[in-house]
């Protein structure tokens, strides 16, 4: 059984962002207090009861100075941007990502968004993310080298129904 979906708890924010940052090569690694910012701006900062994952998503309105929200700000008008979505290693493969995004998605389209965006490492390779995004009907809408990270992404969106 899926655990309930709530807002990130505080009482669930450290390990999250100890959760955050056991992944940086993925999500890249947060200090205690850009979690906390990005938290308190987030259009999404929802977790599992059980602290098994998270998501954080943005929307375009939000002064993110993230470069690929920024990517996204440049080429969208209007779109709910998905930071980072994690589940904890002994919790993976049981459908709790689907989940997650299953929740922005309705949240998102219940205030009238209808884009979905996100960014995924080509390098380093991020063949698990791949999966779940694909799965979740988002197609490449672009790529970018980032050569102050060492990475490669490929943007992502999803039109919601």
């Amino acid at each position: 059984m899926t655990p309930a979906i709530v807002p990130i708890a505080p009482e669930a924010s450290e390990s999250l962002l100890a959760l955050n940052n056991a992944h940086g090569t993925e999500t890249s690694a947060l200090t205690h207090e850009a979690w906390q910012q990005l938290i308190a701006h987030a259009f999404r900062a929802a977790m599992f009861e059980d602290a098994s994952g998270f998501l954080i998503a943005v929307d375009q309105g939000v002064p993110y100075p993230n470069v690929n929200h920024g990517w996204f700000r440049a080429r969208y008008d209007r779109f709910v941007y998905v930071d980072r979505v994690l589940v904890q290693p002994e919790a993976r493969r049981r459908g709790l990502a689907q989940a997650l995004y299953k929740d922005l998605f309705e949240r998102a389209k219940s205030v009238g968004h209808r884009l979905v965006t996100c960014e995924i490492n080509v390098d380093p390779p991020n063949p698990a993310s791949d999966v779940l995004h694909e799965g979740l009907d988002f197609v490449e809408v672009g790529r970018q080298e980032r050569p102050e990270s060492g990475k490669t992404v490929r943007y992502m969106a999803k039109t919601l129904d």
